[in-house]
């Protein structure tokens, strides 16, 4: 996941291409390309690194709570 660019880098990297004299078209093309890879980064369900982030760690307290409740369950099985 980590060679996924940057979709800001991606957008300098096109638009500074480009010739300084097409300012109008350097805007709305931007704005398209904005457009257009938000869109499709939407339709592959590629998520912001913050999102995965809050996920990891929602699921690490989850499987710890659930390490303990099978310790529960073992020692209640034991007796």
């Amino acid at each position: 996941m980590n060679n996924i660019p940057n979709p800001e880098d991606l957008f300098k990297q096109v638009t500074q291409a480009l010739p300084t004299g097409l300012f109008e078209l350097h805007k709305d093309l931007e704005k398209n390309l904005r457009v257009g890879l938000d869109s499709g980064l939407r339709k592959i369900n590629v998520v912001t690194r913050e999102e995965f982030d809050i996920q990891t760690a929602v699921l690490e307290r989850t499987r710890a709570r659930l390490e303990k409740l099978e310790q529960q369950v073992a020692a209640l099985e034991s007796k």
